[in-house]
């Protein structure tokens, strides 16, 4: 047990952005708050058999890295972990978590290490998800995110990750929500910001009154934004007046532009994916006589880029309907004979699914958290016992862009160890800067046999 007199040396963060150090029996302490090199007491919050939970409480010999956090709700907003950490070194750090979970969990260490992707530290955040609460003890109601490692909404009027004409919009929000008949009715306000276009989407668990829906077509015509409303689940989603621009963000060196609704799955950070889809492009480096899978196309925001340089691109996404917009986007951009889009289940896959889309020479992966170990495994299978898949040839080269290091390695690990591929690069992207959030690529080639 750590006594509260004793002195811990950080020895690294952990993908929670928490300081990792043992005590003098040997145990690790989790720490929050605690940057590597520095040594700190702790209180302990929570013990189990091989490690225990602490927040620092005394600090001797700080970190070089350490610095004064920019947003005065720190410590009390769960929305960043790593303010007080300078941004240069939270890149480095999500490099080298990269790097452990590919050869912790993969076993598989990347020839190549890609240098970072990184942005503008802050303003950065064009989707966020914001909570709303009357609450009654204090008279008033509170917009944000939560507090950390709490279900309440941190009391915030302000936030420097949001772009500034959002930050400066949550104390208004305030009053809105304040003065609406279904106050205590009105839970999350997400927000998604495209090129000019601002949306917000109100979740309300009640019809709105008449005077409500004024009350914020006032606001939406004060603030320059569209007005969506979301009564039960995402799909009821419909805008509060037709008129006006629509929500898009543009990729300018393919010449895309890419509409979206304000429910859709996009990249927070528009500046980052601008650069992570450039080097996804080049990593892949599809030629004019070449066709290319995209499996989780979403929209098409690698799909589309693809398309300006291969011959064929197949998108594969879960959703219909998702398909059905990422195909809209193809016709928009003129894309549409070189960029088709089916559906299907992709967390559920065998050889045989491979060899029913036919070969392609590369592939580009871009699952969610949960990875593509079907994906994976479907190609390890056919690598083990190819009648599994007769005739079918694997693609040449694979890009994996990861949200979840330990899925990546996961996924990583079966494709080097079990399916005859080699990791030839990999790096991290800063797409949350402040949040211990791990974006990544990695680059898989085919070992031709022998």
């Amino acid at each position: 047990m750590t006594d509260a007199n004793e002195w811990l040396k950080v020895e690294s963060l952990d993908l929670e952005a928490q300081g990792v150090a043992h005590n003098s029996e040997g145990k690790v302490v989790f720490i929050d708050g605690a940057l590597p090199g520095e040594q700190v007491q702790v209180t302990v919050q929570r013990r189990k058999n091989n490690w225990e939970q602490a927040t620092m409480v005394a600090l001797r010999r700080e970190s070089a890295q350490r610095v004064a956090p920019a947003c005065r709700h720190f410590g009390t907003c769960g929305g960043c972990k790593m303010q007080h950490f300078h941004v240069g070194a939270q890149v480095a750090t999500k490099q080298r978590a990269l790097e452990d979970a590919l050869w912790h969990l993969g076993k598989v260490k990347a020839e190549q290490l890609l240098r970072p992707i990184e942005g503008p530290a802050w303003g950065y955040r064009y989707r966020a998800r914001l909570s709303a609460r009357f609450v009654a003890k204090k008279g008033k109601v509170l917009v944000g995110f939560h507090e950390r490692k709490s279900s309440f909404v941190a009391d915030m009027d302000s936030c420097d990750v949001l772009p500034p004409h959002l930050s400066a919009m949550l104390v208004p929000l305030r009053d809105l929500i304040a003065g609406m008949d279904q106050r205590d009715r009105l839970p999350q306000i997400e927000v998604a910001v495209g090129e000019g276009v601002t949306a917000l989407v109100l979740r309300h668990l009640e019809p709105l009154s008449d005077a409500d829906l004024e009350r914020l077509r006032e606001f939406g015509l004060r603030h320059d934004v569209q007005w969506w409303l979301q009564p039960k689940g995402p799909d009821t989603v419909k805008r509060l007046d037709d008129g006006g621009s629509e929500l898009s963000y543009s990729l300018p060196e393919f010449g895309i532009t890419m509409p979206f609704k304000p429910t859709d799955f996009t990249q927070v950070n528009h500046q980052i994916n601008r650069v992570m889809v450039a080097r996804a492009v080049r990593m892949l480096a599809p030629e004019p006589h070449e066709r290319v899978i995209d499996w989780f196309c979403g929209l098409g925001n690698f799909s589309l880029p693809i398309a300006r340089h291969a011959a064929a691109v197949l998108g594969i996404e879960g959703s219909e309907p998702l398909v059905r917009r990422a195909h809209d986007n193809a016709v928009l951009n003129g894309l549409a004979g070189t960029a088709t889009f089916a559906a299907r289940n992709l967390f559920e896959l065998a050889p045989a699914d491979l060899a029913a889309y036919g070969a392609a020479d590369k592939w580009l992966v871009d699952p969610p958290r949960e990875g593509a170990f079907a994906l994976a495994k479907a190609l390890a299978d056919v690598h083990a016992d190819p009648a599994l898949a007769p005739g079918y040839v694997p693609p040449s080269r694979i890009v994996y862009v990861s949200c979840n290091p330990a899925t990546l390695a996961r996924d990583a690990g079966l494709l080097v160890h079990q399916a005859g591929y080699r990791c030839s690069a990999a790096g991290a992207i800063n797409m949350f800067p402040h949040t211990a959030h791990v974006e990544s690529m990695a680059v898989f080639d085919r070992i031709e046999p022998a």
